[in-house]
């Protein structure tokens, strides 16, 4: 391709990885597909072969391929400069609302999805600050020490989908919020400085909130019920509920309420060992001074 007599090389699939559709992701697989189809009926009726729709995007002809058959999910861009080209009026860039839904890993859009309907949300997490409380820079530099490594593109998809979840914040009547965090996860050095020091500053944000309660586990406690792993319940206006633990039930979701009453066992448990909301706000503020 050239403009003005400047070769401009083409966006190929090496520019764009880490973009394919889940293939376990059946509502992800149809989005995707009817999308594609939609764009190959706008290209084939304005009578554009799929190379010189693909030049004048700025796409190789390969990718033109997999989009429309499904294959690759198609940026914004894409959409965008689909629908200038094919003259659409606005409804091929208005697909990027379910086009957006999809590039989220569906583990994430699930999860994301019962967050949203949560009337209380009671997260512990021994490793990490749980996805809810971090800070974009504070999960990007998590990601990115994942092996084998993620793609730029799918690192950026992670991260984009994780801050995303904070919509929960945003709801009205908001959900009751509790989190109890390891010492052990804020003393860990994750990015710089700076980094650091807006992640603390986001804890005390959120934690200030009247309907969050955030609470500190201090290193030199007795051992308690979470030691084994993550544990989360999430329950509904309708009375029901799930919960997860990396240390029980293989760590599936589970509905039975007898297993879930261990589930909330085990947290109340943490929570009575670990310091009050007001003291684990003052701890985080020393920790932010200090750093």
């Amino acid at each position: 391709m050239t403009v003005d007599g400047t070769a401009v090389r083409l966006k190929s699939e090496a520019d764009e990885p880490g973009w394919e559709v889940d293939p376990d992701d059946e509502w992800g697989l149809a989005v995707i597909a009817t999308v594609g189809r939609q764009l190959r009926l706008r290209r084939e009726a304005v009578g554009m072969r799929a190379g010189e729709f693909g030049t004048a995007i700025g796409y190789g002809e390969d990718l033109v391929y997999k989009i429309e058959g499904g294959k690759r999910i198609p940026r914004f861009e894409y959409l965008d400069k689909a629908d200038e080209v094919l003259n659409a009026g606005g409804l091929i860039a208005a697909m990027k609302e379910d086009v957006k839904k999809v590039r989220y890993p569906k583990k994430v859009r699930d999860l994301a999805q019962m967050e949203a309907r949560a009337v209380e949300i009671g997260v512990y997490v021994c490793s990490s600050i749980p996805g809810l409380l971090q800070t974009s820079d504070h999960a990007r530099a998590l990601l990115e020490s994942w092996q084998p490594a993620y793609s730029p593109e799918d690192l950026e998809r992670r991260v984009a989908a994780r801050i995303a979840r904070r919509a929960v914040y945003e709801r009205s009547p908001a959900p009751a919020l509790s989190f109890v965090l390891e010492e052990a996860t804020l003393r860990r050095k994750v990015g710089g400085t700076m980094v650091r020091r807006q992640q603390f500053e986001r804890l005390l944000e959120v934690g200030r909130l009247n309907h969050v309660t955030l609470q500190v586990m201090p290193m030199d406690s007795a051992p308690h019920p979470g030691m084994s792993g993550r544990i989360e319940v999430l329950k509904f206006e309708d009375g029901t509920a799930v919960g997860r633990s990396d240390g029980a039930f293989s760590g599936r979701p589970i509905t039975d309420p007898r297993q879930l009453r261990i589930l909330e066992l085990r947290y109340g448990t943490i929570r009575a060992q670990a310091l009050p909301p007001g003291e684990s706000l003052a701890f985080i503020e020393k920790l932010l001074g200090d750093t």
